[in-house]
């Protein structure tokens, strides 16, 4: 903007000034015209996002707690050591987003609801693990001996904390029914809570160690906790999450889900208080080798399974479409099969530009397009068939997107 001069002095003009921008571009000619279109291109629409989301208010709750629970660490551990534990934490937690991200590739879950699972797993959770504690430390008192050790460990420690996650995948199973398809889901969310209530108690138990035990005590507690037994909360917690799924796959109603959530729990307690009971009169490693490998080995078996279900209900569905024209039957391998899927990437890989994310997307629109059918064919979303709509014009145009020349 210049100043122009006039009867009442200087007034401000919008003509550009008589020397160019450095970072200007020279004008040498007029562009060339554009085409018009041969016809209008169609849109390309996106899955409704109602049911498939956490309501924002929750988010503000747990942001609000979050600054109470920093203040409570920065004071009752230090910052410099709550920096430590921070640091350390985050080695466990990223293995086990990446074995999560595995068993959730190829029907990832909203990612809002991913970072709500976590969230309240690494706030709310913990809070009130805390708020309990602090409760049951007010009305008994401050008092430490081998019984009051042991029941914490394995009576009020399971109950509370498994109660206190589970309340997070019931509210994720509430107010997002239609992201919560089955047992895998279940798995993935409750996984997920478990993995962030992990995140913050490490904080503590690693800084705890460096205080009382500088580099040595740390590097014990890091290998028990974080080398030993990253995924110890996350199969937890996956077994509420598991009920969950299976309500979920039943179309059972969130009243009706409270059955199967409550035994969920249950057995998410049991297991927690079996694990801890293990260093409380055992011998942790020996019992480790002995119960809690084969108990781990068993529960990824366990997912492997549900996974391997999961994929012959995708080509189930897939197939309804290739009767009606929509896929091949080479087509429908291609897509709910780990096999077919490797198999499609590489050869998406020698197409002309590498058309792999063209892959990588039209295989993740076919399996949603899989699990809306289920969803409508069970009957337990009554906007299914809106998304059946969705995907199939999607995976049409990534189809399209594939043989382009």
């Amino acid at each position: 903007m210049t100043l122009d001069s006039g009867p009442a002095g200087p007034q401000p003009s919008l003509t550009p000034p008589p020397f160019p921008s450095a970072l200007a571009q020279p004008h040498r000619r007029e562009p060339a015209a554009v085409p018009p279109a041969s016809s209008s291109p169609a849109a390309l629409h996106v899955p409704l996002r109602a049911g498939r989301t956490a309501p924002v208010w929750w988010f503000a709750v747990l942001v609000i707690v979050l600054t109470v629970l920093v203040g409570y660490f920065l004071s009752a551990i230090g910052p410099a050591a709550s920096l430590i534990g921070m640091l350390l934490a985050l080695v466990p937690l990223t293995g086990v987003l990446l074995a999560v991200r595995l068993v959730d590739r190829w029907e990832p879950e909203p990612r809002g609801l991913l970072v709500f699972a976590v969230a309240w797993g690494a706030i709310a959770a913990v809070a009130i693990a805390l708020g309990v504690d602090l409760v049951v430390t007010t009305v008994f008192g401050v008092s430490s001996s081998p019984e009051r050790d042991a029941f914490v460990a394995i009576v009020q420690a399971p109950i509370v904390e498994e109660i206190a996650k589970g309340i997070g995948v019931y509210l994720i199973f509430v107010t997002a029914r239609r992201a919560f398809d089955g047992p895998v889901d279940g798995i993935v969310y409750g996984g997920l809570v478990g993995a962030g209530f992990a995140f913050t108690e490490n904080i503590q138990y690693f800084a705890v160690s460096f205080i009382e035990g500088g580099v040595s005590e740390v590097s014990t507690t890091f290998f028990v906790r974080g080398i030993l037994s990253p995924f110890a909360h996350v199969m937890f917690t996956s077994v509420t999450g598991l009920a969950l799924g299976l309500a979920a796959r039943r179309g059972m109603s969130p009243g009706r889900a409270v059955g199967p959530w409550v035994l969920g729990m249950i057995g998410a307690i049991a297991l927690h208080a079996f694990w801890n009971g293990s260093s409380v009169f055992y011998d942790f490693f020996a019992l480790y080798m002995a119960a809690q490998i084969p108990l781990f080995v068993l529960f990824v078996l366990g997912v492997i399974a549900l996974r391997r279900e999961e994929a012959r209900l995708t080509r189930r569905r897939l197939g309804d479409y290739a009767a009606a024209g929509w896929f091949t039957p080479q087509e429908v391998d291609m897509l709910a099969t780990p096999a077919g899927r490797r198999a499609a990437l590489r050869w998406a890989k020698t197409l002309r530009g590498d058309r792999t994310p063209l892959m990588r997307r039209f295989i993740l629109d076919a399996t949603a397009l899989a699990a809306a059918r289920q969803r409508a064919i069970t009957g337990r979303d009554s906007r299914a068939s809106e998304d059946e709509g969705v995907l199939l014009a999607r995976t049409a145009a990534d189809r399209a997107g594939l043989f382009a020349p």
